[in-house]
């Protein structure tokens, strides 16, 4: 019998919507269906979209972007989901494919952006002698041109509207600390034209150059204060427009800029909930937009973008809002300039009637405000089991964008809360970095916090709560059942990292060269630092269950050190069970999303009724997963 809660994820939604650098006003749109992820151009001026084929490997869809001209999609095409591999340009048809860095060895992509005219292209790549900056053409073949290398950590490189110049994100001023600075570069020769830097504590980061051809400006998020405030630079002569808002508390968000360059569209995050704003160039004046709650952003890491979504501007001058909710998929909506009325651009998807998240404020042992949304059964009395989600990065954040997993738990009958702990984004920098240098500590006392608000609050029942995340969250959801036993009844790991120490080495370049950063060590220098906050080290004092699912392919949390944690609380007569599947850290599909949200359903109805999870040996299949 199909569960009531698989209503959530049925429904065909879109994803993301990406616009092109160019002047026309074609966007990427990425939608799950019953048939897995589709692509299509939307051309906003005909109002249509132009699905892709699906038979044919457009790379991952998720980081993927149009040519200037929109005939063109570029992306990274990898093994099986690895994200180490080369950028290809694929036409739309895909008849026509294309390497456009052939003469390179394989790289993670921390970067991609066009030029608005012709075909040059700017990708950020991290390999193995480090980060770079290539200039690639992807309608004509010519070997590409290294624009600037680093050992350092470089990325979120971007173009200019007239390709004449390129900008990445460096720490060489400040090497294994990620506070960025923005290096300009000539694309003819290399040459670096200027860099700007707010100090060794104050991040700068490249969001675009401006759209206007000709115009060299670039929009940054610059932390001067110790909160993100946007700020229009120009490398020709080094003059600046900030963006200050000394009345607005918490980060100021820069998203975009308008096709003719006068406005940029900013969204105040006020306790992690959102809103948007425009900043008119010419009269240095900030507005606030009337719109309905909910998301308008999702901040990416450890990507090819800053953001996974956000609210643009069409070619028109309007602002284009992408708006979410907990209950709601994403939606495109228009503000009419004349009357800021909000007018939906299409027709609105009609999701199974789902639960709104509150937000709510926790503080930590040593007072620290953190955010946490929490929804639960309307109709239910009293405590109920409830599900703890750690969302991934941990320089990510859990947005009050749609969430099929909460409303399948809640539909369920069990309570479900998300956590904003510190390492989480758009809370400012003191926030965002409270993680560094002690791993797995400062979050473990936010966890313990949130936990015991929901208990004193009456939403979780004490005794019933599990844990769960993906990556950095499913790191935190093993760490939690080992140095916090008494709290959980269960863990539900997606590719976590339990082993610090094995995991080093079987990482990708771009990772090893973050965790250096952030342990402020090598696992051979410090082993130590790096045991303390490896969930391995405390398998003896797990008593709840455990479940992790593990892919054979992952450059970030590789297979070989969640085996051995699996292994090692096994032999420990620990409940612990793990599955395997083929791909890599974000392989997935509505298909494998409905059967991960039935395998967990499952086990926490075992646990509340005290059966065991373990089914048999840990080991992957044979031959994948261990190298």
């Amino acid at each position: 019998m199909t569960e009531s809660w698989h209503r959530f994820f049925t429904t065909d939604r879109i994803l993301s919507m990406r616009r092109g650098r160019g002047e026309r006003d074609f966007s990427l749109v990425v939608r799950d269906t019953e048939h897995g992820q589709t692509l299509a151009r939307r051309d906003a001026e005909q109002g249509t979209d132009r699905p892709f084929p699906g038979e044919v490997d457009f790379g991952d869809p998720g980081e993927a972007i149009l040519s200037a001209d929109g005939e063109w999609v570029l992306s990274l095409h990898d093994d099986n989901g690895s994200e180490v591999g080369h950028v290809w340009a694929s036409s739309l048809d895909g008849a026509d494919r294309r390497d456009l860095t052939p003469t390179l060895g394989p790289y993670t992509l921390r970067g991609i952006d066009t030029a608005r005219r012709g075909d040059a292209t700017v990708i950020t790549a991290a390999a193995p002698d480090g980060f770079s900056l290539w200039l690639v053409h992807n309608s004509r073949t010519s070997a590409p041109r290294l624009l600037f290398t680093s050992p350092h950590e470089a990325w979120n490189g971007l173009i200019s509207a007239d390709g004449q110049t390129a900008s990445v994100d460096t720490t060489d001023h400040n090497p294994g600390v990620r506070r960025f600075a923005v290096t300009v570069v000539a694309t003819d020769t290399g040459k670096v034209l200027d860099r700007l830097s707010d100090g060794p504590k104050a991040p700068v980061r490249a969001v675009r150059f401006s759209p206007v051809y000709g115009d060299g400006r670039l929009l940054v998020s610059t932390e001067r204060t110790g909160f993100a405030r946007p700020c229009v630079w120009n490398p020709a002569d080094g003059s600046r427009i900030d963006v200050d808002a000394p009345h607005l508390n918490g980060d100021l968000v820069a998203l975009d800029w308008s096709d003719d360059g006068s406005r940029i569209l900013l969204v105040h995050v006020d306790e992690g909930l959102h809103h948007v704003l425009e900043f008119d160039l010419h009269s240095r004046t900030l507005t606030a937009i009337a719109h309905p709650d909910g998301a308008y952003f999702e901040p990416d890491v450890a990507a090819a973008h800053l953001n996974q979504w956000a609210s643009h501007y069409a070619a028109d001058g309007r602002i284009r809002l992408l708006r979410q909710r907990f209950d709601e998929p994403l939606t495109v909506l228009h503000v009419d300039r004349r009357t800021g009325e909000i007018l939906p651009a299409d027709a609105p998807t009609r999701p199974a009637p789902g639960v709104r998240a509150g937000s709510h404020t926790v503080h930590s042992t040593d007072g620290t405000p953190l955010q946490l949304w929490v929804c639960r059964p309307p109709d239910a009395d009293g405590p109920l089991p409830l599900v703890l989600n750690l969302h991934g990065g941990p320089n990510l954040v859990s947005v009050d964008s749609y969430n099929p997993q909460a409303q399948a738990w809640v539909a369920s009958g069990v309570a479900y809360a998300s956590l904003n702990y510190r390492g989480s984004v758009t809370f400012g920098r003191r926030f965002r970095e409270g993680f560094i240098g002690s791993i797995g500590d400062r979050e473990l006392e936010d966890i313990e916090s949130a936990v015991r608000r929901l208990i004193a609050d009456g939403v979780a029942d004490a005794g019933r709560i599990f844990v769960t995340g993906a990556s950095y969250g499913g790191f935190l959801s093993l760490l939690s059942v080992g140095r916090l036993p008494e709290l959980f009844a269960g863990a539900m790991a997606f590719v976590p990292m339990a082993d610090w120490v094995t995991a080093y080495d079987d990482m990708n370049p771009a990772l090893r060269a973050a965790w250096k950063a952030f342990f402020g060590a090598a696992p051979d220098l410090d082993p130590d630092r790096f045991r303390h906050s490896s969930p391995i080290t405390y398998v003896d004092a797990v008593r709840a269950p455990v479940w992790i699912m593990q892919a054979t392919h992952d450059t970030r949390t590789p297979p070989k050190q969640a085996y051995a944690y699996a292994k090692a609380l096994q032999d420990a007569g620990a409940d612990v069970c793990i599955d395997w599947f083929s791909g890599g850290h974000e392989t997935s599909s509505r298909g494998q999303e409905i059967h991960d949200q039935q395998r967990m359903t499952d086990l926490v109805r075992a646990a509340l009724r005290g059966a065991s999870w373990s089914r048999g040996p840990v080991e992957p299949p044979s031959g994948q997963g261990l190298g």
